[in-house]
C-alpha cells in the first residue's frame, strides 16, 4: 500500500511589538498579517491537517531566540505533529523546543553555518525529528559548462541551477541547493523542507522541476513549499514533482481552499490521502 501524502499548513511567525503573529508575503517580501499562531494551529488541527510547520522567519536575521512560549501554548492545543524552525543555533536550543512540545525542528541558516549541527542533533534526538529547510532561488546560466560546481538543469531552452539563501531569504550563499540537500541527508537529516523563492506567495504553482530533481536525487521525504494557489497545484507537486508532502500558507490562512476540500480533490486524482 503506498504511503499517504501529507498536507501541511505553514505558519510564518514574526513578532510585532513583542506579540507573535502569522504573516504571509510574496517572494519573501510584502508581509501581511494572517492571525494568531496558536489559534491558527488549533484551527488546522480541527481541519484535519496532517502536520503543521511554524517558522519564526525573523529569529535568525534579528539574532534572537525562538518564541518558546508560543511553542508551549501550541503544544497544549494541537494534537497533530508540528515542526518548529527559526533561530535554532545549538543542540541546547533544539532540546528546549522539543521539550516545549514540538515533534520536529527545522534548521536552515544555522545548518549552513554549522553543518555538524545536523549530525549532532540527529545523533542525539534521531533523524526523524530533524528537518533541513532549504530556500532555493533559480540562477540562469548560458550553458551547462558555465558553472562546473553546480548541478545544471535544462528547462526548455534555458539552463539553471538553484542557489541556497539564508536569513529568511535575505542572504545568498553561492551554495548549490541540490548538493546541499544531498549533504544534509548524509549528515542525518530526516526530511527536507524545500521552498522555491521564485514561486513563494505567487499562487502560480510549485517549482515542479526543483521538487522533482530533489525527489530523484534524495531518498528522504521532500516537503514542497512555495506557490500553491489551488488544489491542482498540490496534485501536480505530488504527481509531477514527486513530493512526499505539500506545504502551503495563504490558500489556507485566507480560507481560499479548506484543507478538507484539497484532500478530497487529491483523493479523486488517485493520490493516497488520510481523510
Amino acid at each position: 500500500m503506498p504511503l499517504t501524502k501529507r498536507i501541511i499548513p505553514c505558519l510564518d511567525v514574526t513578532t510585532r511589538e513583542g506579540v507573535a503573529r502569522v504573516v504571509k508575503g510574496t517572494k519573501f517580501i510584502n508581509l501581511r498579517d494572517a492571525g494568531d499562531p496558536v489559534e491558527l494551529g488549533a484551527f488546522y488541527d480541527e481541519q484535519r491537517a496532517d502536520e503543521l510547520v511554524f517558522l519564526d522567519i525573523t529569529a535568525s536575521s534579528d539574532d534572537r531566540n525562538i518564541l518558546i512560549d508560543m511553542v508551549e501554548k501550541t503544544g497544549e492545543q494541537v494534537f497533530i505533529p508540528f515542526t518548529v524552525g527559526g533561530g535554532l543555533r545549538t543542540v541546547e536550543d533544539i532540546k528546549e523546543i522539543l521539550r516545549a512540545g514540538a515533534d520536529k525542528i527545522s534548521l536552515n541558516t544555522a545548518a549552513i553555518q554549522n553543518p555538524n549541527l545536523i549530525k549532532d542533533s540527529a545523533k542525539i534526538f534521531g533523524s526523524q525529528c530533524i528537518v533541513t529547510a532549504i530556500d532555493a532561488k533559480r540562477v540562469y546560466v548560458k550553458s551547462p559548462e558555465v558553472a562546473k560546481n553546480n548541478i545544471i538543469i535544462q528547462i526548455g531552452e534555458k539552463y539553471c541551477w538553484w542557489e541556497v539563501y539564508i536569513h529568511g531569504g535575505r542572504t545568498p550563499t553561492g551554495i548549490d541547493a541540490i548538493l546541499w540537500g544531498i549533504e544534509a541527508q548524509n549528515l542525518g537529516s530526516g526530511e527536507i523542507l524545500l521552498t522555491s523563492m521564485d514561486k513563494d506567495g505567487t499562487h502560480l504553482g510549485y517549482d515542479l522541476e526543483l521538487t522533482h530533481i530533489f525527489s530523484e536525487k534524495l531518498t528522504i521525504p521532500i516537503i514542497a513549499s512555495g506557490g500553491a494557489g489551488d488544489p491542482q497545484h498540490i496534485i501536480d507537486v505530488f504527481k509531477l514533482g514527486k513530493a512526499d508532502a505539500a506545504l502551503a500558507a495563504s490558500i489556507f490562512h485566507y480560507n481560499e481552499y479548506p484543507i478538507g476540500i484539497v484532500k478530497e480533490e487529491c483523493k479523486k486524482s488517485g493520490i493516497p490521502m488520510r481523510l
